[in-house]
């Protein structure tokens, strides 16, 4: 990357950072992808952001759905997303003098159809849950981060920030998320996940916690610092082998589970939006075609006249 365009990005992430207060995991996403825009545009021999055309903006985006020596080709949505971040930083370079006029005001992202979230029905959370041996510490621990995700919708990155000071169950039985861009939201905690976390506080916490330097955290690794999130995902893809479930389970998956339970169930979907943190409500009615398309199967199977 030339000096030109370090500097660039730079100044575009401290914006982020601190203008926008956007979360770390964020920023570590716009700073891949412009630094492989930007490694991309000194290959081309573009060094300096005022010589960047909307022609080599819409050349590199192609190249990414082809792929090269280097790099697999990559999915619409990935590009999109690439496209996003291209488009973003252009805006704003434009605004601070950087680079005018934008080059990337009539770049389009890839068309991308809607994505059904994938769900994992009541039965196999519930054999997931009971795959946890909670004789162990580590046990407890697990059984207490796989309950709390169900029963939130939380976000793994939400999860493993926790403290314990962000817990309130002696009155009201929430917690206290912080989501993108660092908003927080109160979510309630049923009675299943506040035991187990309990159950986790009481008799598995202390130990791990003696194990490390003293952290507020809430999920503890084996040395008593933060969990992780890769920790988080490889314990929950060794539960769902346990409990015979095939394909991916994710974190990621728990979430949806918990949102199309709840539509399921006749919450509505203001209430559901309201409880993942979405910002927009059209994000969360994706969800309602899940619950459509269960009633549209139960009707088919149920039916005498369908067919």
């Amino acid at each position: 990357m030339s000096g030109k365009f370090e500097r660039a990005v730079n100044r575009y992430l401290q914006h982020l950072a601190i203008e926008r207060g956007l979360a770390e995991n964020t920023l570590d996403s716009y700073r891949r992808d412009l630094n492989r825009y930007t490694a991309a545009l000194c290959s081309y021999g573009v060094l300096d952001p005022q010589d960047i055309t909307e022609a080599t903006i819409s050349g590199y985006l192609q190249e990414l759905s082809r792929g090269d020596e280097e790099h697999q080709a990559l999915g619409a949505r990935s590009v999109a997303r690439h496209a996003v971040a291209i488009r973003q930083v252009h805006k704003y370079w434009e605004l601070e003098g950087i680079c005018a006029p934008n080059p990337a005001r009539e770049i389009q992202p890839p068309t991308i159809g809607a994505s059904l979230p994938k769900a994992i029905s009541i039965s196999q959370v519930t054999k997931l849950l009971d795959s946890i041996n909670t004789e162990t510490p580590a046990g407890l621990r697990d059984r207490a981060i796989l309950e709390f995700l169900y029963a939130t919708g939380a976000r793994i990155s939400e999860v493993v920030d926790l403290d314990v000071d962000d817990l309130h169950f002696a009155d009201d039985a929430v917690v206290r998320l912080f989501g993108k861009g660092s908003k927080e939201r109160i979510v309630p905690v049923g009675g299943y996940a506040q035991r187990a976390v309990s159950d986790y506080l009481v008799r598995s916490r202390p130990g791990l916690a003696a194990k490390g330097k003293g952290t507020p955290a809430l999920f503890l690794n084996q040395r008593g610092g933060r969990l992780s999130r890769q920790s988080v995902w490889l314990l929950l893809s060794k539960a769902a082998q346990r409990a015979g479930i095939t394909g991916d389970v994710s974190p990621h998956t728990m979430r949806h589970s918990f949102a199309t339970h709840l539509l399921e169930g006749g919450a509505d979907v203001r209430v559901v939006q309201e409880l993942l943190g979405h910002a927009s409500v059209t994000t969360t009615q994706i969800y309602t075609k899940v619950s459509v398309d269960s009633l549209r199967e139960a009707y088919q199977l149920a039916h005498p006249r369908v067919n």
